[in-house]
């Protein structure tokens, strides 16, 4: 549905970014995607690969008067990263701290759901390829690598089909390596470079786990 669509859905991506991901092939990689719609580039990412998938559980922080509009965001233990324009869009650390207290309890609804009946998969010592299906504010996949970083991999890696350049900046600081087959100019939304790019319902996220 994007005007632009450099992509020309998900799985077109996920395959151009596993050819650029070519190098870590049979060396166990844990890819780990950011839900819902990363799952989908995860999943032929770690086929390609020959690696493992699982999800790395974060929600963004939502603006108080748009919440499409990502102020920070935050990961399952309840760490938290705040953009720089929090302050700016109405994001008093009053708001701030229920807004993080209902995504918090959204990812222990959403761990049960997507992975029941086993813990996720330890990145210790590992390659981790953390991805997701574009990065606008940067919010969401900086919370991710935190997370993973915090459970000690040897090597950690973003990957993202369509970044903005300015957010991809802020996000290198939180990875040993950053891969990104395009970060355009005028970028206002992920899905404007993607022909098709539908919702990601729970049931297919659970679906693709479960293929693994």
């Amino acid at each position: 549905m994007g005007g632009r669509g450099h992509f020309d859905s998900r799985a077109d991506a996920a395959r151009r970014l596993a050819a650029a991901l070519a190098g870590y092939a049979g060396r166990h990689a844990l890819v780990l995607a950011i839900p819902r719609g990363a799952v989908e580039i995860g999943a032929v990412i770690a086929e390609r690969l020959g690696g493992e998938l699982d999800v790395v559980l974060v929600r963004k922080l939502r603006a108080p008067s748009n919440p499409e509009l990502a102020v920070g965001a935050v990961d399952e233990t309840g760490w938290t990263y705040v953009a720089e324009h929090a302050a700016e869009v109405g994001a008093t650390p009053e708001y701030l701290e229920r807004e993080t207290r209902e995504q918090t309890e959204l990812l222990r609804r959403r761990r049960a759901l997507y992975t029941p009946g086993r813990p996720p998969i330890d990145p210790a010592g590992r390659i981790v390829i953390v991805v997701d299906d574009g990065i606008a504010t940067g919010a969401s996949m900086i919370a991710a690598l935190h997370a993973a970083r915090e459970k000690l991999p040897a090597r950690l890696i973003c990957a993202v089909p369509v970044a903005a350049a300015e957010s991809l900046r802020l996000v290198k600081r939180y990875a040993d390596e950053v891969v990104s087959i395009e970060t355009p100019l005028g970028f206002h939304a992920v899905g404007q470079f993607y022909r098709d790019f539908p919702q990601v319902g729970d049931a297919e996220v659970i679906r693709l786990l479960a293929a693994r």
